[in-house]
């Protein structure tokens, strides 16, 4: 009895684990923190008042 490969199924299998990997990548990812100036922020809106 030979083995055959499923090439249908091996390229299924791969596409999932891609989908899955890529939705784990987008859950975990955390937007990079830049420098705020929380002072120059404040003194702006009581510039606008």
């Amino acid at each position: 009895m030979s083995v055959t490969r499923l090439k249908r199924k091996n390229r299924k299998d791969k596409a999932k684990a891609a989908r899955r990997r890529t939705g784990l990548k987008v859950q975990n990812f955390k937007p990079v923190a830049k420098a705020v100036d929380i002072e120059k922020i404040k003194e702006e809106f009581k510039a606008k008042k």
